[in-house]
């Protein structure tokens, strides 16, 4: 039964192992500081970005979960917190009645905006200041293959 098991090579086990470890704690740490440096939380962060993403600031709960890859309830739970912390409002769905839309509201755009800058300083830093332009160019490329073979183009 185990033969017919396409083991990973030494090789792909340290790459997976490396690959899982650098997500691991990058994100650990990118969700420290942002919690110390601004009160957001990464996901908090994650939903913002996607809001900002879109002109009118407001997407469809799935749409939100589909973008961030979550499970309703993780969306569900996450938007009632910000929603909370006035960093979000829910808004039904006039279309439908039983959807929502989650909308960024004024406090979240400026949350964001203060955060960014210190964000992407540490994404620099953590990051790409450590990659030749060689080495981001391949990470584009092996990230971008991953993404495109789990289904999204």
């Amino acid at each position: 039964m185990t033969d017919d098991v396409r083991w990973l090579t030494a090789d792909e086990q340290r790459a997976w192992r490396a690959w899982l470890d650098a997500h691991a704690w990058l994100s650990a740490r990118l969700n420290r500081e942002l919690q110390t440096g601004s009160g957001l939380s990464l996901s908090d962060y994650d939903v913002l970005v996607h809001l900002t993403d879109v002109p009118e600031g407001r997407l469809r709960a799935f749409e939100l979960g589909q973008g961030l890859q979550w499970e309703k309830s993780r969306v569900s739970r996450q938007v009632s917190r910000m929603a909370e912390r006035g960093l979000v409002a829910r808004e039904a769905a006039p279309e439908d009645g039983r959807g929502a839309y989650v909308v960024l509201t004024e406090s979240g755009r400026r949350a964001i905006e203060e955060a960014a800058p210190a964000h992407v300083e540490l994404v620099r830093r953590l990051l790409f200041d450590g990659l030749t332009p060689a080495q981001v160019q391949t990470l584009e490329e092996v990230a971008g293959s991953v993404v495109r073979r789990l289904g999204k183009s």
